[in-house]
């Protein structure tokens, strides 16, 4: 933690410090921000006012009356969380520690469209809320993914191909209008890769997630933080083309990655071939009841899917590539297509401790995702530090 400039004065750097979870001193926080004991008692105030830091009881002792020690409170607030899928949505209410406190999976095909998918996601959230025991006061925010390109600084779908629609919606707007809390949207990819990066931190500076679902896309972490590119557009590897393929895809053009190694595509196939799949879940159980037609529909998805991500991982040189999405209920059949072909198509040195992986969280990525976007907006330094006028 940096002992000077603006925001090392600040409340804001007083709960960064305790956000880790362990409660400290006044004399502790003293030493690690290099403020005076009456500066940090002075700040320490205004976070309890707010209710962000609360006193621990079991304070230190060192022969004489036990020091007062001061933790993170991460039952302040409350934040909101919606994964909306292609067929169904996730939605969650979860505290700041980022516990899951109430969820359900809702039936809310996103062709419906934005006011149907996004009354029946209020909808939800009021529901959880009053399950969870909290009141809508104590919501601090809002997170959603959704399963196409969104422009992060405003929120809004940018021509996505499966949300007829959807384009240009001004999401965070009609959602705040009807929760009385600040919104934030990304694509879903994006906020199971912030997912999955929380629940791997702080080891993980290069992580990679793969979503193979109905649809493949793809979130970035760099340095740490999440890659979203100049407009929002990074990780879109969904629509790489696949050499030697006419498949037709969603997008309007052919051969794409999804239009071969999707849910959606390997779910048409079984169809063509007489066995009943509506979906990428269809698949996965067929290829676990033993359909050899599926096993290696997903073992090839693996294969297609490790093709486009050695010359990722070539370029980008992660160490760690998460796979997740329907298909990764799939376990070592989709696991191994994609380690077979990265690992004899990538460079030595790229590959040399290279992991690949399903995800930690499962189908909760994208909730805990979107609320680790929302968290971190909320609790940056130098948003608690205007709040609390430090």
């Amino acid at each position: 933690m940096p002992t000077n400039g603006r925001h090392a004065a600040g409340a804001g750097a007083l709960l960064a410090i305790l956000r880790d979870g362990r409660p400290r001193t006044r004399g502790e926080l003293a030493r690690l921000t290099g403020l005076s004991r009456s500066t940090v008692s002075q700040r320490l105030d205004g976070l309890i006012g707010s209710r962000w830091v609360v006193e621990s009881e079991g304070g230190i002792s060192s022969g004489g009356r036990p020091a007062a020690v001061f933790a993170f409170n991460g039952a302040a607030r409350v934040v909101l969380a919606a994964d909306v899928g292609a067929t169904r949505a996730r939605l969650a209410v979860l505290d700041l520690g980022l516990n899951v406190l109430a969820e359900r999976v809702a039936d809310l095909p996103v062709e419906l469209g934005p006011e149907p998918v996004l009354g029946g996601v209020a909808d939800g959230f009021r529901e959880l809320l009053a399950a969870a025991g909290r009141d809508p006061g104590q919501v601090c925010g809002v997170g959603v993914g959704l399963p196409g390109p969104v422009e992060h600084r405003t929120g809004r779908p940018v021509n996505p191909p499966i949300m007829p629609g959807w384009d240009g919606f001004a999401v965070p707007e009609w959602l705040r209008a009807r929760l009385g809390a600040p919104v934030l949207v990304d694509n879903d990819v994006n906020v199971m890769a912030l997912g999955e990066h929380w629940a791997a931190r702080p080891a993980v500076d290069h992580l990679i997630y793969i979503k193979i679902g109905t649809g493949i896309g793809c979130g970035i972490i760099s340095g740490g933080a999440l890659h979203r590119g100049a407009r929002g557009a990074a990780g879109d590897v969904g629509h790489i083309r696949v050499p030697a393929s006419q498949a037709p895809c969603r997008c309007g053009n052919s051969g794409c990655l999804e239009a071969v190694a999707g849910g959606a595509s390997m779910a048409a196939t079984l169809r063509a071939a007489g066995i009943e799949a509506r979906g990428s879940k269809d698949v996965v159980a067929l290829m676990r009841a033993g359909d050899l037609r599926a096993t290696r529909l997903v073992r090839q998805a693996g294969r297609e899917v490790g093709a486009v991500m050695a010359a990722i991982v070539n370029f980008f040189n992660p160490s760690v590539i998460v796979i997740g999405g329907d298909v990764a209920e799939a376990g070592e059949q989709v696991l191994a297509g994609v380690r077979e072909t990265i690992y004899s198509r990538s460079l030595p040195l790229a590959t040399q401790h290279l992991a690949i992986r399903a995800g930690a969280l499962g189908d909760r990525a994208g909730v805990v995702g979107a609320a680790v976007m929302v968290v971190e907006h909320v609790l940056a330094p130098a948003g608690i530090d205007r709040a609390a006028g430090a």
